[in-house]
């Protein structure tokens, strides 16, 4: 089970994986909404970088405090502020997903378990709380592609 839950952070048995959704997204369209779509990809993208790290915070910090939604959740404008923000959100995405992955991973961490500062929430639930969010946007970034014309 351990070895699943690890996998499935980063899988793409079902759909594409996230490397493949944030490969080659040209910049110039990193930013663009499309009609019928709410965000952008850059919204997408730092929105589920965010939400993956508040998951993480919260399964592994006592002193957690509550992101407020959703500000905090998501960023303030549909354009990156710079030319390097996508590649440090993409960054900061896989290290938090490789933490989660140690986590799972850690024989010495029972999933079972309530999160002792939770409110009933158990690691595994956090652990699938993050698979199931993360494959969802992947969806939505993979369609917004579509539509601006930019996957193959």
């Amino acid at each position: 089970m351990r070895q699943q839950l690890s996998d499935a952070l980063a899988w793409g048995d079902a759909h594409a994986r996230f490397e493949q959704a944030v490969r080659d997204f040209p910049p110039r369209l990193r930013g663009r909404r499309v009609r019928g779509l709410p965000y952008s990809g850059w919204e997408i993208l730092e929105h589920m970088r965010r939400t993956q790290h508040d998951i993480l915070d919260f399964s592994r910090n006592a002193k957690y405090k509550a992101l407020t939604w959703p500000a905090d959740y998501w960023p303030g404008s549909p354009e990156p502020p710079d030319a390097k923000a996508w590649d440090r959100s993409v960054a900061a995405f896989r290290r938090d997903r490789r933490a989660l992955q140690r986590m799972a991973s850690d024989a010495t961490l029972n999933l079972a378990r309530k999160i002792p500062h939770g409110d009933g929430q158990t690691y595994a639930r956090e652990m699938l709380l993050v698979i199931d969010h993360n494959a969802y946007h992947l969806g939505e970034l993979i369609m917004l592609r579509r539509l601006l014309g930019v996957w193959r």
